[in-house]
C-alpha cells in the first residue's frame, strides 16, 4: 500500500485542522491505520490509530479530547481531526499503515511523506 499525507499547514493555538491520508491499492481495508508525528527534537511518536473496520481507536494522552481518527475504506481514506491545537502539537505529521494494531513505529510497514503542521502561539 502507498500512503500520502495532506491537510497540515500554519495555524495559531486553538484552531483546528483535519489531515487526511490518501492510499492507493486494493487492500486498504485490510491495514491497521496510525498516526505518527516528530520533531527535530524527538523521536518518531505515536499519535492515533484506528482499527481495520474503523469500530476501534487509540489516542495518545498528549492529545486526547482533542484529536479524532477516522477512515473511510471506501474511498481508502484515514484521516486525524485535530482541535484545540497547541503549540506543542507543532511537528512532521505522517500516516502509516500496519497489519495489528499496536501503538508503536515498529508495527507500522508502510509509511506516507507527512505533512507539516505548525503551531503558533
Amino acid at each position: 500500500v502507498q500512503l500520502q499525507a495532506s491537510g497540515g499547514g500554519l495555524v495559531q493555538a486553538g484552531d483546528s485542522l483535519r489531515l487526511a491520508c490518501s492510499a492507493s491499492g486494493r487492500t486498504f481495508s485490510t491495514y491497521v491505520m496510525g498516526w505518527f508525528r516528530q520533531t527535530p527534537q524527538k523521536e518518531r511518536e505515536f499519535v492515533a490509530m484506528i482499527s481495520k473496520s474503523g469500530d476501534y481507536t487509540v489516542e495518545a494522552d498528549s492529545v486526547k479530547g482533542r484529536f479524532t481518527i477516522s477512515r473511510d475504506n471506501d474511498v481508502k481514506k484515514a484521516y486525524l481531526q485535530m482541535n484545540s491545537l497547541k503549540p506543542e502539537d507543532t511537528a512532521v505529521y505522517y500516516c502509516a499503515a500496519a497489519l495489528s494494531l499496536w501503538p508503536d513505529r515498529t508495527a507500522y510497514g508502510y509509511w506516507g511523506q507527512g505533512t507539516q503542521v505548525t503551531v503558533s502561539s
